[in-house]
């Protein structure tokens, strides 16, 4: 998995979330930050040296944001493994590699958040508000000079594997291999994202 920056699970409340990933994977959560104007808020699992799990959710003390909230955290009413997202160091040729392929990956924007002990980490990334045929492709983004969230985290936990599910999986798979990804994929009733785990608690499939 060595192209996977991050994987995001999506969770209705933050708590009950962090509470039920950390029983499912036998480990504790770190702290991640909140994502000032956007409306949410996560913390992490290490997943090795520059990779990791998100755990976002909406952040109820901030305000509604301008735009709906990533990721369909608006309408969420279960937890479930919405993306994933990947890394790159040419973001302008990545997007124009996909839209070759028939997929929009929306023009590069910066984004960042302030990590609980004061740092602030920056990053520029593709739009992860695009559809991306319903998650099952990855966003892009790349840290630039800021350290990689995953360096500060405790290790224990590392994903072996990665596989999507679609309706058009025939239609998918060669979007996914233009991008460089050699990802599975099969057909599925709906868009499903499902990481393979090595935990504490042995093999965990998360989706």
């Amino acid at each position: 998995m060595a192209d996977l920056d991050h994987l995001v699970f999506t969770v209705p409340n933050l708590d009950e979330g962090v509470a039920l990933v950390e029983d499912l994977l036998g480990m504790r959560t770190s702290p991640g930050g909140r994502h000032v104007g956007l409306g949410t808020h996560n913390r992490l699992i290490g997943l090795g040296p520059d990779s990791y799990l998100e755990i976002v959710a909406v952040d109820p003390g901030q305000p509604a944001p301008a735009k709906p909230r990533w990721f369909g955290l608006d309408h969420l009413d279960s937890p479930r493994l919405a993306t994933w997202c990947v890394k790159s160091d040419d973001l302008v040729t990545t997007v124009g590699v996909a839209r070759l392929a028939g997929v929009e990956l929306g023009a590069p924007v910066s984004g960042s958040r302030e990590r609980p002990d004061g740092t602030r980490l920056s990053w520029t990334f593709t739009d992860p508000w695009a559809d991306r045929a319903g998650g099952t492709i990855p966003f892009f983004i790349d840290w630039g000079g800021s350290r990689h969230p995953a360096e500060a985290l405790p290790g224990g936990c590392r994903c072996v594997g990665l596989r999507v599910e679609h309706p058009d999986a025939a239609e998918l798979a060669p979007r996914l291999s233009a991008l460089g990804l050699d990802t599975s994929v099969s057909k599925g009733h709906a868009p499903r994202v499902v990481a393979t785990l090595d935990t504490p608690n042995g093999i965990v499939e998360l989706s």
